[in-house]
């Protein structure tokens, strides 16, 4: 096996989970993988500059890398910390094993990691390491931010934008993880798709709560508290946000449009002056994926009721995840929410808030044109691509650099099935090693081009 793939399988082996409390995050994992970094990254850490954020985010990893010039400094961003593990999750070949799997597309590393995030982590590493022995210096400066709490969207990330703040640093891009080069993307398109994101939605949690009597379940009275709240998600799953077809989307439907059959090549050759609820439509009967790109979406992700099977809850709640689309607010949304439930014995909280990002740029002058950039980096790596902005739907880490940059782009140079897609947050997540190799020659030219 190639050692940079070896690398990576160490670094999966690791189960660097974060917890919302930090103080219930294990640091025993983080102190490993910061020294198997440093282990196999020797140059990276000799002749990069770490920077300390200090107790306010004391896992995190910042390194700037001086180059020729300080002007338009550029920042690669990944994270260290993984979602955990359920003992249910049926997963084929163990999550903090990194089996290497044979499988029709070649050999494949299996777990917890590989794609989200420290398949990218490690490739940035690996991509500096290579040209330091080179003995390249960018023509910028390059910072490498790798948060140890992205998933838990805690204190690295704005950390490190403090930090650069005070030190006057004003990026001329930021890039972290979010889009890829993405086969079965789209219905009828039968190239991979790179898609890199230009925003990303709001990231916003509610919480649904009905409190009343309870008592002994022999003796159940109507619309108790699991009832009303039944009654509450089933509206909300009835009335789902009204269709948004941001700027980005009408662009990745340009695009597209010449791979598609017939009778949707002529619907999307003309995206710009479709009406937009047209295309809403066709994009919404496309499947879940399409769908979120042209709405807010809202599901309910953690129910509570009684504590034993015998009794009636005094008190049922619902958590309910939304992805908040550009243009719309955290406000709006939860006037959408109280609105579609319709029942005052129903409290609606906001658990967490985020705005959707703004949205960056795509067609600029050369001199400025970071987008350009990052489009013919992943043309000269990946040629058989489409290459797209789009609307991502997740969050990410970058969200707290738009305060800093107004070029923030989310794309990882991985070659990612449906499946695989699937797999991020769930179980047999895996990457395939020549299309992980791939990812390494990306950021390799990202870096000789800057």
């Amino acid at each position: 096996m190639h050692p940079d793939v070896e690398v990576l399988r160490a670094t999966i082996r690791v189960p660097t989970v974060a917890e919302r409390d930090p103080d219930l995050t294990d640091p025993a994992p983080f102190d490993q993988l910061h020294a198997l970094l440093a282990e196999h990254f020797p140059l990276l850490h000799e002749r990069l500059e770490r920077v300390d954020l200090g107790e306010a985010a004391p896992r995190a990893l910042l390194w700037r890398w001086a180059g020729t010039s300080s002007d338009r400094p550029v920042v690669l961003m990944a994270h260290q910390d993984v979602v955990p593990v359920t003992p249910d999750d049926p997963w084929t070949h163990p999550a903090f094993a990194a089996d290497v799997v044979e499988t029709p597309e070649g050999p494949a590393i299996w777990g917890r990691g590989t794609l989200d995030d420290k398949g990218q982590l490690v490739a940035i590493c690996t991509a500096v390491e290579r040209l330091l022995a080179d003995g390249l210096t960018p023509a910028q400066d390059v910072w490498l931010s790798f948060g140890a709490d992205e998933e838990v969207s805690g204190p690295s990330a704005p950390a490190a934008v403090d930090e650069l703040r005070r030190r006057g640093v004003e990026p001329w891009f930021v890039l972290d993880e979010g889009g890829a080069v993405a086969g079965q993307a789209f219905p009828g398109v039968g190239a991979p798709v790179a898609v890199v994101g230009a925003t990303e939605k709001g990231t916003t949690t509610l919480s649904l709560t009905v409190t009343g009597r309870g008592g002994h379940s022999s003796t159940p009275a109507p619309k108790g508290p699991t009832a009303r709240l039944g009654r509450a998600l089933w509206r909300l799953d009835q009335k789902q946000f009204p269709i948004n077809v941001p700027g980005p989307t009408v662009d990745l439907l340009r695009r597209l449009a010449g791979h598609l059959p017939l009778p949707l090549r002529a619907l999307l050759t003309g995206a710009t002056r479709t009406p937009p609820g047209v295309l809403g439509r066709a994009l919404v009967a496309a499947g879940p994926e399409t769908a979120a790109m042209v709405r807010t979406t809202m599901v309910a992700t953690t129910l509570s009721g009684a504590p034993a099977h015998n009794v009636i809850a005094a008190r049922a709640r619902a958590e309910v995840n939304l992805r908040i689309m550009p243009g719309e607010s955290v406000a709006s949304a939860l006037d959408h929410v109280r609105d579609a439930v319709g029942d005052q014995q129903v409290a609606v909280d906001v658990v967490e808030a985020n705005e959707p990002s703004p949205l960056s740029p795509t067609t600029e002058p050369e001199a400025l044109g970071a987008f350009a950039l990052l489009e013919r980096t992943i043309a000269d790596v990946f040629p058989d691509a489409i290459v797209t902005p789009y609307v991502m739907m997740a969050g990410t880490d970058s969200r707290f650099f738009c305060d800093i940059c107004p070029r923030v782009y989310r794309f990882a140079p991985l070659r990612m099935s449906k499946e695989q897609r699937a797999s991020i947050h769930s179980f047999d997540e895996h990457v395939h090693v020549a299309a992980w190799l791939e990812g390494v020659d990306w950021y390799v030219a990202l870096l000789r081009s800057l």
